[in-house]
């Protein structure tokens, strides 16, 4: 299985973005990236630029996948103006249930969309279903909460991919925007997949005493543990959490263990968290 992480905050951009190839098949997993206003500043040119260059890699990669995903509808997660849509298997959250006002809003939308745009394009609702393509497994996990439990900001749904082969099988878990897993839940479910590979949304910590509870930090840094404690896994930890300059000292105990990385790490680069460094490039 080759594993590509794309993009993310750790190289520059808001994104959770991973392409997975197999033997049998081509995914894309959210395939979407996006800026935001951060300190009450617009992105810098620094910024646009890098969501130009990636908004292009993205169109590169799922030009040539056969299987896009979109775990929810929040705009660094897919991306409604694109083209590529066309042609593919969209395996999506579905929109009639477990999902908030705006999601459902922006996922109608989509659908209208899709349904107008993409002839040859196939809109599949995946919760909590499983699909097969030769030795490549494709399961999806039922509704998660965008963080903590009773959030305002919906459900988003896990992707799994796993490669059967002779020489051993090998699983990724991608957690969308779970929030560093601080629901009981998203951790256990993590947990039971038993994945060799994990790509894992960090907490909001920029958030903290703002829209994120402090005690979440806690949580789920304990969480964050026991899921390197109860599995094998490597974790890549990147998202929400990199856009703090900061987030190695809120896990002090997973980073010692040396199996927690971010995309840039990864991917043998340094980390880039240019929204986190904002106000430096405006001066």
């Amino acid at each position: 299985m080759k594993v590509i992480p794309v993009c993310s905050e750790s190289l520059g951009v808001r994104s959770l973005a991973v392409f997975v190839e197999t033997p049998d098949v081509k995914i894309f997993i959210d395939p979407g990236a996006a800026l935001g206003i951060r300190y009450g500043l617009e992105p810098s040119e620094e910024e646009w630029n890098q969501l130009s260059h990636f908004k292009e890699k993205i169109r590169e990669i799922a030009s040539n996948c056969d299987i896009l995903t979109i775990s929810h509808y929040h705009y660094d997660h897919y991306d409604s103006d694109e083209n590529f849509y066309e042609g593919k298997k969209v395996f999506a959250k579905d929109i009639k249930s477990n999902i908030n006002k705006s999601q459902h809003v922006r996922g109608t939308e989509f659908k209208k969309i899709f349904e107008n745009k993409f002839d040859k394009g196939e809109l599949i609702y995946c919760d909590d279903q499983n699909y097969e393509f030769g030795n490549t497994r494709l399961k999806f996990s039922k509704p998660f909460p965008h963080g903590e439990s009773g959030t305002k900001l919906g459900f988003v749904l896990m992707t799994t991919i796993e490669e059967k082969s002779k020489d051993g099988n090998f699983k990724i878990l991608h957690t969308s925007d779970t929030g560093g897993a601080v629901d009981t839940g998203s951790r256990d479910y993590i947990i039971s997949e038993q994945p060799n590979l994990i790509v894992m949304d960090g907490v909001a910590s920029y958030l903290t005493g703002y829209r994120i509870k402090r005690e979440n930090l806690e949580i789920s840094g304990k969480n964050l543990n026991e899921i390197l404690e109860k599995t094998t896994a490597t974790i890549i930890l990147d998202h929400h959490l990199l856009r703090d300059l900061k987030y190695k000292t809120y896990f002090p105990e997973a980073y010692k263990s040396n199996r927690v990385k971010t995309f840039a790490e990864y991917l043998g680069m340094e980390n880039n968290q240019l929204e986190a460094r904002r106000k430096e490039l405006y001066k």
